[in-house]
């Protein structure tokens, strides 16, 4: 047992010590005492059990019990030590005791006086060593105020995540390869004179696998993995900051050569200058500090610096400079590819139906993150446990798609006829112009069963993903979100609420073909801020806009102007259609969700399912002409091909080795 369990023991010795005597005080508060006048008057009516006689040279001490009323009591009495008392005693005794010990007081004494003292030192002791360790520790707290500043980085020295997992950035995965050579053999780099880059600063969405990139490069090449959050520089007593950089980058020197990553490096190198209060606030000094001790890293030291944040607009200029971080490697949503590599990676410890198909998944998740997939198939699993099957099924992960996307499916909620009717005429209403227009999203899954804060629910995917747009594009897609309003307008004459979030992206897209597209009669001229997301210490000072109000009203008349062009075009395309709308909407009332292939065979065949095609009966060959009439104009060949005369041609055909050998050239 170690110093510090023995500490921890020790004030429980003292409780039960205290307990114990508690124990002892209360039993002898039982105990009925007698002088011995009374004893002595009282002994011979009284019925004594199991009594102690202790003889001392001057008195005589008995202890036992005594018989009241059925009741044993325990007593205690002295008398003087006579010879005509000890007699008495003894006659007295005989008489009802069940036995008599004679116990010897020098004994009991000698014990007695060697026990107190002994039992008070070492409670002494015991109390005093225990204050004296909670004095220590208490200055070991003043000790631990000077460990305040040092770094809160964690160290894995043994990464086990390699380039195998992380897939959908391929060209991301070149930008860093090189970072793994260095890291592996150093001397190459020295040797040709290259420097290479101190910093590299990954950029990109949330949940796109920064992290999980820059610790495949550590694993890659085999070297410790310092990981910390730039929230762990920043504390509210001045100069912690700058110390916990300054024993970071120490600790990495010692490691060196190794991997130090700053996640969500936007926490303490915003730009300076913004608090608009002066710069002498904690989180400039820390970002002071931080630049310096990058200038400081001396080339090929062994130290690679890889950051992370999804905010590069608010980022220091100095920090992101040549020299500090020289490499911006920007880190997007995969594609149709990506997005299926990463569901194998995933997919590797889950337990799939033969029936699903990755590739498809992936295509229906046109903007989800490599987190977004991971939770997808995550959800799929959860389903799965759910209803106790043995396997994830398609179904199970169209299903978490639905609930990564817009929640839990609402079966409980019921709508009235008449709102059931509207929302099916809605989402019908999408799924018409998918149909009718080439650049509009097409619909993959229609369904009136709330989720969310929606009461419907449509699953529109573009036909394929481009990374240049047009203005068709865009304008299809404005027309697309259009349809379940112009729907409601053209058949109940009426219009809900139900059209907001529609309205909501329509408008975006305007807004943007406007504003930053130059797609309008305003020209290629831009009129938004690209600088990104609104940064209260640069942006407080500034109105926002960079253009007249003259300008500002044009533009509102051109978004104004795109939207009704698309809702008209819109309105023709639900007018032409109003039977099939009808069609759909009645199925999608009675089966409250349709599929893409159904929605197809609505439209092409008037049913939900495929019609089946008769089976043709196969062509019998024969030898004998005798039923063909004019028989007698054709000839066969010995290889038995038949030939017909031509038109307007007089003669016979004869076709020998498989080629014509009339000179008129037969028609098609």
């Amino acid at each position: 047992m170690n110093r510090k369990k023995i500490i921890n023991v020790i004030p429980y010795i003292l409780a039960l010590f205290v307990i114990f005597s508690l124990l002892n005080v209360s039993s002898m508060n039982n105990t009925e005492r007698f002088a011995s006048n009374t004893f002595m008057n009282k002994a011979e009516s009284m019925t004594f059990k199991d009594v102690n006689i202790s003889v001392g040279s001057v008195k005589l001490t008995v202890s036992g019990y005594y018989v009241n009323n059925g009741k044993d009591v325990s007593f205690s009495a002295t008398i003087p030590n006579t010879d005509e008392n000890l007699n008495w005693l003894q006659k007295v005794l005989d008489e009802g005791t069940n036995s008599i010990n004679i116990v010897d007081p020098a004994d009991s004494s000698r014990w007695m006086e060697l026990l107190m003292p002994i039992g008070s030192l070492l409670l002494l002791g015991g109390l005093s060593f225990y204050l004296f360790t909670k004095v220590m520790q208490q200055g070991g707290s003043n000790k631990q105020a000077f460990e305040f500043t040092k770094s809160r980085h964690r160290v894995e020295s043994n990464v086990k995540v390699r380039f195998d997992d992380v897939a959908g950035c391929e060209e991301e995965k070149e930008e860093v390869k090189e970072i793994i050579d260095y890291l592996k053999d150093p001397k190459r780099f020295s040797d040709m004179g290259a420097r290479i880059p101190k910093g590299i600063l990954m950029v990109g969405p949330p949940g796109t696998g920064k992290t999980l990139l820059a610790k495949a490069v550590a694993g890659e090449a085999d070297v410790p993995f310092f990981s910390i959050s730039g929230s762990d520089f920043v504390e509210m007593f001045v100069g912690t900051g700058a110390s916990r950089v300054r024993d970071m980058f120490k600790s990495a020197k010692k490691a060196a050569p190794c991997i130090v990553f700053i996640d969500e490096i936007d926490a303490v190198g915003r730009q300076r200058g913004a608090g608009m209060g002066g710069g002498n606030d904690e989180r400039e000094q820390t970002l002071n500090q931080l630049l310096v001790e990058m200038d400081g890293m001396q080339e090929n030291t062994g130290i690679v610096i890889i950051a992370a944040t999804n905010r590069p607009d608010v980022l220091d200029p100095a920090l992101q400079r040549s020299g500090r971080f020289d490499r911006q490697v920007t880190v997007s949503l995969p594609d149709k590819k990506g997005r299926t590599e990463i569901l194998q990676v995933h997919a590797r410890n889950k337990k799939l139906a033969s029936d699903v198909s990755l590739e498809n998944l992936a295509k229906r998740c046109p903007g989800f993150s490599g987190a977004d997939l991971e939770n997808v198939l995550n959800e799929g699993a959860i389903l799965a446990v759910r209803e106790n099957r043995k396997e994830i099924t398609m179904n199970d992960l169209g299903e978490a798609i639905d609930r990564v996307m817009m929640g839990p499916a609402k079966k409980s909620k019921k709508y009235s006829e008449n709102e059931k009717r509207l929302v099916a005429y809605h989402e019908t209403g999408h799924a018409i112009i998918g149909l009718k227009l080439e650049n509009a999203n097409i619909v993959e899954k229609v369904t009136i069963i709330p989720r969310g804060h929606a009461g419907g629910y449509n699953l529109m995917l573009p036909e394929e993903e481009k990374m240049f747009p047009t203005k068709k594009d865009f304008m299809d897609q404005i027309t697309g979100y259009l349809g379940g309003r112009v729907c409601e307008e053209v058949v109940f004459n009426e219009i809900s609420a139900g059209a907001s979030n529609d309205i909501q992206e329509a408008t975006k897209i305007a807004k943007a073909m406007v504003r930053s597209y130059g797609m309008s009669k305003l020209g290629p001229i831009q009129y938004s801020d690209e600088s990104g997301n609104v940064f209260l210490g640069r942006d407080y000072s500034s109105n926002g806009a960079n253009y007249s109000s003259e300008i500002a009203f044009e533009i509102d008349k051109e978004i104004r102007r795109i939207i009704n062009e698309c809702y008209e075009n819109c309105k023709k395309i639900i007018m032409e259609n109003r039977d099939l709308i009808d069609l759909i909407a009645t199925k999608l009332i009675e089966e409250e969700t349709l599929t893409s292939e159904q929605i197809m065979n609505l439209a092409t065949y008037g049913q939900m399912t495929k019609p089946q095609v008769e089976e043709c009966n196969p062509i019998e060959l024969v030898d004998d002409m005798s039923h063909v009439p004019n028989n007698s104009k054709i000839e066969t060949a010995e290889e038995g091909m038949v030939t017909t005369p031509l038109d307007g041609h007089e003669g016979n055909i004869v076709v020998q080795d498989g080629e014509d050998k009339d000179p008129v050239e037969p028609k098609n």
